[in-house]
């Protein structure tokens, strides 16, 4: 099983890139939200993935962090709900406003999403109420967005400084990690720094 793959991107579209790792082309279906943050072609990303063996295809699902990856794994066991959709759905609305939609019985924007009638909009309320509570506890939606926005400027200053991307964001994430995500773009550079002087 495919579960993460680091490599360099050769080609994006607006659900689906290509990472070329160890000579090989990795064509991975992304939503959105994935999409938004990878880095420009020519550079290095590290993509969390969900490998689902078809009939007639082998299909690579690539996602940003594990809790987008873990939700689409989720919506995948909802009746009616099939990868297209899920990539719909994780496209098209946040993880912690899908977790707050869920948690507070929000059918009614469950509804307005892509692909989704009244009956499996329901469905998705009824099998996966008992099963998000965790994805929420740590962080409030505004808090998840401002760290995502500090670490990816953190990484692109210190790509301009000479870092190679895939380095400076495994350092952006170990400081965070380290310090619990309490500090601003220029801390975080400050320690990066600190750590890799020579």
């Amino acid at each position: 099983m495919i579960a993460q793959i680091t490599g360099k991107i050769i080609s994006k579209k607006t659900t689906e890139v290509v990472v070329l790792c160890s000579g090989i082309g990795f064509l991975l279906s992304s939503p959105i939200s994935t999409m938004e943050k990878l880095p420009d072609i020519g550079e290095t990303v590290t993509l969390q993935t969900l490998l689902i063996p078809k009939e007639d295809a082998m299909l690579l699902f690539g996602f940003y962090t594990d809790q987008e990856r873990e939700i689409f794994k989720l919506l995948m066991t909802v009746s009616g709900i099939g990868p297209k959709s899920a990539l719909g759905i994780l496209s098209s609305i946040s993880i912690p406003e899908f977790c707050s939609a869920i948690n507070t019985n929000n059918l009614a924007l469950l509804k307005k999403m892509p692909g989704i009638g009244p009956k499996t909009a329901e469905r998705i309320l009824v099998e996966l109420r008992d099963k998000l509570p965790n994805f929420e506890q740590s962080e409030s939606a505004g808090d998840h967005e401002d760290i995502l926005s500090i670490a990816q400027d953190a990484v692109n200053a210190l790509v301009t400084l000479g870092f190679l991307r895939a380095k400076a964001d495994k350092e952006v994430r170990q400081v965070l990690k380290e310090n619990d995500n309490n500090l601003t773009i220029e801390q975080i550079i400050s320690i990066v720094l600190q750590k890799n002087k020579h």
